[in-house]
């Protein structure tokens, strides 16, 4: 399993606009509704923010991981985002958020949800990684990061 099997390059969002947690949850969505037009975007919204309650998904260093599951999902998928300016995530270690990985996996498929968690976490645990995706000048060059690493 590589991550790049559910990485679309219509899922990454270069310069993200939103400036706190339900707003840029909801500019994550939007691409996936768009595309999945049985997505509820009110809906996915409210199992991300419930999900959030049970504590954050801001995992620090500046990134976040936020995830859930919907029943109206066919098949897992991921939205990558970059915030230039950062957004206050609540993060762990208080720091603004500035990656952001959203996954959304259907209701039965738990084991594989978990995975992808774990892959992304490790990706994401790399130094080199995270710069360069924070330096990435444009969408292009974003999709080439991601692409090349997952």
């Amino acid at each position: 399993m590589r991550l790049g099997e559910y990485l679309r390059k219509d899922f990454v969002l270069e310069d993200l606009a939103a400036g706190g947690k339900p707003d840029v949850l909801a500019e994550l969505v939007a691409p996936v509704a768009a595309a999945f037009p049985d997505v509820d975007p009110a809906k996915a919204l409210r199992v991300l923010m419930d999900r959030e309650n049970l504590g954050t998904t801001g995992i620090g260093d500046g990134v976040a991981i936020p995830h859930g599951k919907m029943d109206s999902l066919k098949e897992i998928v991921i939205v990558a985002g970059r915030s230039r300016a950062g957004i206050d995530f609540e993060s762990l270690d208080h720091k603004p958020c500035r990656i952001f990985f959203l996954v959304l996996a259907p209701e039965h498929v738990a084991g594989m949800h978990l995975r992808i968690l774990a892959q992304i976490s490790r990706l994401l645990s790399d130094e080199g990684f995270r710069r360069s995706f924070l330096d990435a000048a444009d969408h292009e060059a974003l999709w080439k990061v991601l692409s090349s690493h997952a």
